[in-house]
C-alpha cells in the first residue's frame, strides 16, 4: 500500500467520524492542539484553527512527551516542517514546505526567533540552530510567505518562534518551586540532568533559573553502524524574569537570557553528514538576550505597544584539524579558525483597536532595525566562501485585521525592508544596497460554527545575503556574485477547516485543517559549484506546491494527532525535482489516558514515501514506529513526580531521510524522571 493510499484511507475515516450530523453543542471541557492560542500569527485573540494561515503550536506537554535530544525532533507532528542535516546536535537546520537547504544561506527564507530575538548561523558542514529543547515551553510554526509582513521580507518558508519557559509555569500553587529531571537514552548512552528554580519575589516580579547538561556517545543506525561524530557534551541555561507594573499591572517588562555551550575535541569536522573531512577540536557558544516591554495602554484603544530589544551571538572556534586533504597552507578550510554571527535588533510595534456595530479592526504598524556582523577568520587569512561583512536592515510594515459580523476576517499587509550589505575591507568588494517589498492579502470566512474557508495571496522579495553576494572564488579572488538578482515569489494558499465538538454525544473535540499552497519563485538563489564561477547563481524559475492536512482529536480517555504533507517542487528549466523538496510523509499519534491515575500512553508512526532527485539520487520509502508511556501521580506521596518511558524505532528500522546527511537512529529505550518540589 503506497503512502498516498494510506493517507486517503485515513482522511476517509476522519471524514466519516466527523460527519456534520454528529456535531453537537460545543463542550468547554475540551481543547485540541489546533485550538491553541497563537500570538505570532498577527491575530489578537486568534486560535490556530481560525487563522487564514497554516499555524501549528507545539505545546509544553508535547515537548515533554517527545523527550527530544534536538529541537528538530519536536516537529514530527507539524506538517510540512522537518529538521535537515543529521542527528548530530551541531548539524541541524530547518526545512518548511521545501524551503531550506544546508548548502545554501537560508536565514531570510526561514526566520527563526527565540523570545523574539532573531537567530541564524551559517557555516560549511554545520547546522544553523544550536539549543536544547528543554529550555522551551512552546514552539510556534507559521508556514508560508504570509509571515513576511510581521517578521521580514523573504520568509518564503515561514517562521519558527521558540518561547522559553516562564517562572509562572511552575508557580501555580506556590511562590517558590524546584524541578529536577534525569533522563537516559540507551542507543547513544545519552544522559541528561536539569534543574529549574522558579520564585515569585513579589506579586509583580518573578524569576526562573534553568540549567541543563547533556552528554552522549555516538548513536547507531538500524543496522548497528555507529555514526561517527554524533557524540557530544553540552551545557545550556536560562535566566528569565518578568516584572509587571502600572495601572492594574497592565505593563510588563520581560528579560530572558539563554546560553548553549558545547566543547569537543576530535569530533567530526562535518556535522551535517558523514564525510571524509577528518576530525577537529570545536567549541560552539550560542548566546541570546531578549528584553521585551509590553504596554496595552488602559483607556486608549489606539495604543498597545510591544517592544523587543534583542542580541544574539553565535561563536565557533576550531583547531587541530586532522583532515586528510592537506595541511592548513594548502586547504584553508582546515586551518585554526573562528566563525561568528552577532545580531542586534530592535522591534517597535503598536496595535490600534477600532470597532463599530458590525466590525472590529486591529491595525498593527511597526519598525524593525537590525545590525548583523559576520566574522570568519583563519590563521591563513580570510575565506572566500565565508566572507566577512555587515548586514543592516530597516523594516517598516503595516497590517490590518478587519472582522465583519464575527464571520469574515480580511488581513491586508505590506512590508518594505531597506538593506545595506557591506563587505569586510579586506575583500575589496563593492557594497550593495537592496530594497525588498512584500505585500499580502489574506481572508478567513466562517461558514457556520463548524466549517470555515481561508486563503491568501502574497508577493515576497528576498534580497541576497552576505554569503550569496560577497562569496568569491579563491582561485582569482575577484569572482563575486554582485550581479545576483533579488528573488521574487508569488504565492497563493487556500484551505478549509472544521471544528467539531461533542461527537457521538460524548465530551470530545476534533479539529481538521487542510491547506493547499502554490508558489512560483523567480531568480531563486542557489549554489553553483562550477570552478571559476561565482559560488551563487540565479535559477530562472521554479515552483513549489502541495497539500498539508492536520487533525487533532481529544476525548477524556483518548487522543489522536495526524500530520500529512505532500510537497512538490521543480526547476522549471530542467524539470528536475528541487533537492530541497522533502519526501511525501504522514505522521500519526494515537494515545489513551487515565486522568485519575495521571497515565498517558500511545504510539507514534512516521511514514515516508520514496523520492528521487535525478542522476541516481534516490531514497527508499520507510516507516518508523515509537511507543510512549507517561505517569504523573495526582495524589499521595508521589504527587509532583513525572515519569516517562519511550521506545523509539521499535522495529530497529534502517532508514535515511532524503534531507538528512546520515541514516537515522536505530532502536532506543528512553526513560525520564522529573520531580517538582513546592515550598
Amino acid at each position: 500500500m503506497t503512502l498516498s493510499t494510506r493517507a486517503l484511507m485515513g482522511a476517509t475515516i476522519i471524514s466519516s467520524l466527523a460527519h456534520p450530523a454528529l456535531a453537537q453543542t460545543t463542550s468547554d471541557e475540551n481543547v485540541t492542539a489546533l485550538s491553541t492560542i497563537v500570538l505570532g500569527a498577527g491575530l489578537v485573540d486568534g486560535v490556530a484553527i481560525d487563522t487564514p494561515q497554516a499555524v501549528t503550536v507545539v505545546t509544553q506537554e508535547e515537548i515533554d512527551r517527545a523527550q527530544a535530544t534536538t529541537v528538530g525532533e519536536l516537529f514530527d507532528l507539524v506538517p510540512g516542517v522537518q529538521a535537515i542535516g543529521s542527528g548530530r546536535v551541531a548539524g541541524e537546520s530547518f526545512n518548511i514546505r521545501g524551503i531550506g537547504e544546508l548548502a545554501s544561506s537560508d536565514e531570510s527564507r526561514i526566520i527563526t526567533t527565540v523570545d523574539g530575538a532573531i537567530k541564524f548561523y551559517e557555516q560549511y558542514r554545520l547546522g544553523s540552530f544550536f539549543s536544547d529543547p528543554a529550555l522551551y515551553r512552546q514552539v510556534e510554526v507559521l508556514r508560508g510567505p504570509a509571515s513576511s509582513t510581521l517578521y521580514g521580507s523573504g520568509a518564503l518558508g515561514g517562521v519558527i518562534n521558540f518561547e522559553t519557559k516562564d517562572a509562572s509555569d511552575f508557580l501555580e500553587n506556590t511562590d517558590q518551586a524546584l524541578r529536577t529531571q534525569l533522563s537516559y537514552s540507551s542507543n547513544a548512552e545519552e544522559m541528561m540532568a536539569s534543574a529549574i528554580f522558579a520564585k515569585r519575589f513579589t506579586e509583580n516580579f518573578e524569576t526562573l533559573f534553568a540549567l541543563n547538561y547533556r552528554t552522549a556517545g555516538n548513536y547507531s543506525d538500524g543496522d548497528g553502524n555507529e555514526i561517527a561524530g554524533s557524540e557530544f557534551d553540552a551545557i545550556s541555561g536560562l535566566v528569565k524574569s518578568r516584572l509587571t507594573f502600572g495601572d492594574d499591572g497592565a505593563q510588563a517588562l520581560t528579560m530572558s537570557y539563554t546560553r548553549w555551550d558545547s566543547d569537543l575535541d576530535d569530533t567530526e569536522y562535518s556535522q551535517t553528514g558523514t564525510s571524509g573531512f577528518g576530525t577537529v577540536d570545536r567549541e560552539i557558544i550560542d548566546d541570546t538576550l531578549a528584553i521585551r516591554y509590553e504596554n496595552p495602554v488602559l483607556g486608549n484603544d489606539l495604543i498597545n505597544l510591544d517592544v523587543v530589544l534583542s542580541y544574539s551571538n553565535t561563536q565557533v572556534e576550531q583547531s587541530d584539524s586532522s583532515a586528510p586533504f592537506g595541511p592548513c597552507v594548502t586547504a584553508s578550510l582546515f586551518c585554526d579558525s573562528e566563525y561568528g554571527y552577532e545580531t542586534t535588533s530592535l522591534k517597535v510595534e503598536n496595535t490600534a483597536t477600532l470597532g463599530g456595530a458590525s466590525y472590529d479592526a486591529y491595525i498593527t504598524t511597526g519598525v524593525q532595525l537590525s545590525h548583523l556582523e559576520r566574522v570568519a577568520t583563519t590563521v591563513a587569512g580570510d575565506l572566500g566562501y565565508h566572507p566577512e561583512g555587515t548586514d543592516d536592515k530597516i523594516g517598516v510594515y503595516a497590517q490590518g485585521e478587519f472582522i465583519f459580523n464575527d464571520r469574515l476576517t480580511i488581513i491586508p499587509g505590506m512590508r518594505a525592508d531597506f538593506i545595506a550589505l557591506e563587505a569586510s575591507s579586506d575583500l575589496g568588494s563593492t557594497d550593495a544596497d537592496e530594497v525588498a517589498v512584500s505585500p499580502k492579502l489574506a481572508a478567513h470566512y466562517e461558514i457556520n460554527d463548524t466549517y470555515a474557508v481561508f486563503g491568501s495571496i502574497a508577493h515576497t522579495e528576498r534580497a541576497p545575503t552576505i554569503d550569496e553576494i560577497f562569496s568569491y572564488d579563491d582561485s582569482d579572488g575577484e569572482t563575486y556574485s554582485l550581479d545576483l538578482t533579488t528573488e521574487t515569489a508569488n504565492s497563493a494558499e487556500f484551505g478549509v477547516s472544521a471544528s467539531y465538538r461533542d461527537l457521538f454525544g460524548g465530551a470530545n473535540a476534533m479539529d481538521v485543517k487542510a491547506t493547499f499552497f502554490y508558489s512560483e519563485i523567480d531568480d531563486l538563489i542557489a549554489r553553483d559549484s562550477t570552478a571559476g564561477t561565482p559560488y551563487y547563481e540565479n535559477i530562472d524559475s521554479s515552483k513549489i506546491y502541495g497539500l498539508e492536512l492536520e487533525v487533532a482529536f481529544e476525548a477524556d480517555r483518548m487522543f489522536m494527532r495526524a500530520a500529512y504533507s505532500d510537497v512538490r517542487g521543480e526547476d522549471q528549466s530542467t524539470g528536475e525535482t528541487l533537492t530541497s523538496i522533502p519526501a511525501r510523509n504522514l505522521n500519526l499519534m494515537v494515545g489513551g489516558r487515565d486522568q485519575s491515575r495521571g497515565i498517558e500512553y500511545g504510539w507514534n508512526g512516521g511514514f515516508f514515501d520514496e523520492i528521487s532527485y535525478g542522476a541516481g539520487d534516490d531514497y527508499a520509502s520507510y516507516a518508523v514506529h515509537d511507543l510512549f508511556f507517561d505517569w504523573s501521580p495526582q495524589h499521595g506521596a508521589l504527587q509532583g513526580v513525572k515519569a516517562g518511558l519511550r521506545v523509539n524505532n521499535v522495529l530497529d528500522t534502517q532508514y535515511e531521510n532524503s534531507l538528512a546527511g546520515d541514516p537515522g537512529e536505530g532502536r532506543s529505550y528512553e526513560i525520564s524522571l522529573a520531580r517538582t518540589f513546592e515550598f
